[in-house]
């Protein structure tokens, strides 16, 4: 995987005939406007300007919305936008996305108090999904262009949209093709009108020529500056997910409040043991609960020591490292039963440097209610008065105690305040278990345990269990059971077709499954031809949207096949062919993700419930929220807090969290961040909007760190 990051020297010439990035804080007479680290989003429930303020969200960038569908909204005036605040002008939005670039009747007062209040205080505007036409710089398709489907197109950054706020980007733009019966993609492309100053930012071409056309691109005009996009995009489609930090990157100057990175890590549970196998005939796992009456014989999955060497190789190869829940049981038991061998075991702890530790307990037994598994699917045992029999504090305290002095033992890096039980057991799992394990909060207290896994499906979010609190992991539906492509395929045939076509029928009886088969997968083909590339798109979709969550296979899923590397690979290899070097794919251990995920949510209570200022007057920064919650910013390079340079580079920017004792943080931006504007009302209607120089790149090696 990349990790050094790449330097772009332009001539200075090429650099102002190529680029042009937003403007400063516009001046009002001879004093310096105040600009409100906040975005304006206009929005007529269309998609894209939803998309673009679930991306404010994610990354924890404050924004105020306006729903035009709304008959009790406010409305857009010079009041709305502007005030005074100690005797100084104040912009309350650094930015403004419309849906279109003019969603108002003709005529509006609401879109001519939004332009003036972008040419007074240099005030970039979104058009988050609009018509190529010459108001926005762009002949009309009908000139040359193109209107239709750009399903499967592979769009591309320009020069100048890699030289500015797309540089994170390799330069593909891939437009996702998923089902050849459904339209997914639409967009309207041309070439700039005659006499615009339109420079694109990325291109595709238009069908039938060598033309290109844009779909993003930026406007100057009147003192005003657009970013003019004209393709429909949701906020889970890949295209709209690369481009998305680009878009804010560009509408705040790269200078805003909240912070983004790519991210991804994968536990791999039950090493040391043996995970059952699906059997084939009987659609079920020998050896599992889902086996009525214990039926069938089990036959066991376990790693090899060549499987090791080739998760080391891999790892290397990848510049990334895998995370092993382990339940040390399944050594011991493995050397009863080999006359005191196990190679597996005497492998892994030779090479337990090579990977990070999660103590997964001793014997990966079932810790929430006890089960009675005589039925299918298996259900709570109850005592006389219809209660609930838990699993008791001395069974959770001696499989968490164990199996962590088990690992001290074999001298495991571990963080013992990490813990991922059996199966998540002891959370509360629907339908059979309402409720957690009233024991399970006791015992974390006993046993010290800080971040506690729980699966992404069934407990998505964060929460507090006892001590412990909650990191949500995304299970892969690369299974559990199976080593070997051919049993996934089997498996994955039986769960999602219908009764008729031999499978299980889940998808007739819940609707709402979105894996469900039209027909049974070809088992020669169907892993590698469906079943990887769909969980490889899932999968990255999950880096793409700034989600630090990890997801978890198997040791099984390592073993014999090694079914887990193709999806692995398509993620990884995938994401290298998107992103510059600057943007690596952060690696965290579980308790650095769990820590990311509560300081967001702290965060993000502290906005919500106006608690947190900040703006900008020139070149200084002013955050201020309330105390013991860290605050997240994104800033240019070169950026100081104090006499210490800020933050860690990333995608050509820096960004961190600060700690805040609820006194006001004052960053210090580069001069260069703050070009000359015009001062506020004295626009000219044919003034061209103000351009800014490169930020110098970054050449340093980016760590996987939690601000990294």
């Amino acid at each position: 995987m990349k990790r050094t990051i790449r330097t772009t020297a332009l001539t200075v010439g090429a650099l102002i005939g190529a680029l042009a990035l937003p403007a400063g804080p516009a001046q009002a007479g001879t004093t310096t406007a105040r600009i409100d680290l906040r975005v304006l989003v206009v929005s007529d429930g269309g998609p894209a300007t939803d998309a673009i303020a679930a991306e404010l969200d994610t990354a924890g960038t404050p924004y105020t919305k306006v729903d035009l569908t709304r008959t009790d909204r406010p409305v857009i005036d010079a009041a709305f936008l502007a005030d005074t605040v100690d005797g100084r002008p104040r912009a309350k939005y650094q930015a403004v996305v419309l849906p279109n670039d003019n969603p108002f009747a003709a005529g509006s007062a609401e879109m001519s108090a939004l332009a003036a209040y972008e040419q007074t205080y240099a005030i970039p505007q979104v058009d988050a999904y609009t018509y190529a036409r010459p108001q926005v710089g762009l002949q009309v398709p009908t000139f040359g262009g193109y209107s239709g489907s750009v399903d499967g197109v592979r769009a591309q950054v320009t020069p100048a949209g890699q030289a500015g706020p797309f540089g994170y980007l390799d330069g593909a733009v891939p437009f996702e093709d998923n089902s050849p019966t459904v339209g997914e993609s639409y967009a309207y492309l041309s070439a700039p009108a005659a006499g615009a100053d339109f420079t694109p930012y990325v291109q595709a071409p238009v069908p039938g020529t060598t033309k290109q056309g844009s779909l993003v691109g930026e406007y100057r005009h009147d003192g005003r500056r657009e970013l003019v996009v004209t393709f429909v995009y949701n906020q889970y489609q890949q295209q709209f997910r690369l481009l998305a930090r680009g878009i804010v990157e560009w509408m705040t100057g790269g200078v805003h409040l909240g912070a983004s990175r790519n991210y991804f890590a994968v536990h791999v549970d039950d090493v040391f043991a043996a995970d059952d196998r699906w059997d084939t005939q009987l659609n079920c796992t020998p050896g599992d609960v889902d086996c009525a009456n214990g039926a069938g014989t089990p036959n066991p999955i376990r790693m090899t020591p060549a499987d090791v060497d080739q998760a080391i190789a891999w790892q290397n190869s990848h510049h990334f490292t895998f995370d092993l829940a382990y339940n040390g049981a399944g050594s011991v038991d493995q050397r009863e039963d080999n006359d005191g061998v196990d190679q597996l075991a005497d492998k892994l702890i030779a090479d337990r440097d090579k990977f990070r530790w999660i103590n997964h307990t001793y014997t990966h037994a079932f810790l929430g209610c006890e089960q009675n598994v005589t039925v299918v699917p298996w259900t709570c045992a109850t005592n006389f008065d219809g209660s609930t029999k838990w699993v008791g504090l001395a069974t959770i305290d001696y499989e968490i105690a164990t199996n962590r002095v088990w690992g001290q033992v074999a001298g495991l890096p571990l963080e013992t305040d990490e813990l991922v039980t059996g199966e998540h057991s002891g959370l509360k799992i629907l339908p059979q278990q309402p409720q957690d394990n009233p024991n399970l909060g006791l015992s974390l207290t006993v046993e010290g345990v800080k971040w506690l896994a729980s699966d992404n499906s069934r407990d998505p979010e964060q929460r507090k269990v006892g001590p412990a609190t909650t990191v949500s992991r995304y299970p892969m539906n690369v299974f559990y059971n199976a080593g070997r492509a051919a049993e996934q395929v089997d498996e994955y045939n039986w769960l999602y077709t219908s009764r008729a076509q031999g499978g299980s029928g889940i998808c007739e009886d819940n609707p709402a499954t979105t894996t469900c088969l039209p027909a049974p997968l070809d088992p020669a083909t169907g892993y590698s031809g469906h079943i990887v590339p769909l969980e490889t798109r899932i999968a990255l979709g999950h880096v793409l949207s700034n989600d630090p969550k990890p997801h978890f296979i198997h040791q099984s899923n390592l073993a014999e096949d090694r079914i887990a590397y193709p999806v692995l690979n398509g993620v990884l290899d995938g994401y290298d062919a998107l992103f510059a070097d600057n943007t690596p794919v952060v690696n965290l251990r579980m308790k650095a993700i769990g820590a990311e995920l509560q300081r967001r949510a702290a965060w993000k209570s502290a906005v919500q419930a106006g608690r947190v200022t900040a703006y900008r007057i020139g070149t200084t920064v002013t955050v201020q929220g309330p105390a013991g919650t860290a605050v997240p910013a994104t800033l240019p390079t070169g950026t100081t807090l104090g006499n210490a340079a800020y933050g860690t580079a990333y995608a050509g920017a820096v960004s961190g969290w600060t700690a805040s004792a609820g006194t006001p943080l004052s960053f210090t931006l580069p001069s260069a961040a703050v070009p000359a504007a015009h001062p506020a009302g004295t626009t000219a209607p044919t003034a061209p909007a103000p351009r800014t120089a490169v930020p110098a790149g970054v050449t340093e090696r980016v760590s996987a760190t939690p601000d990294s």
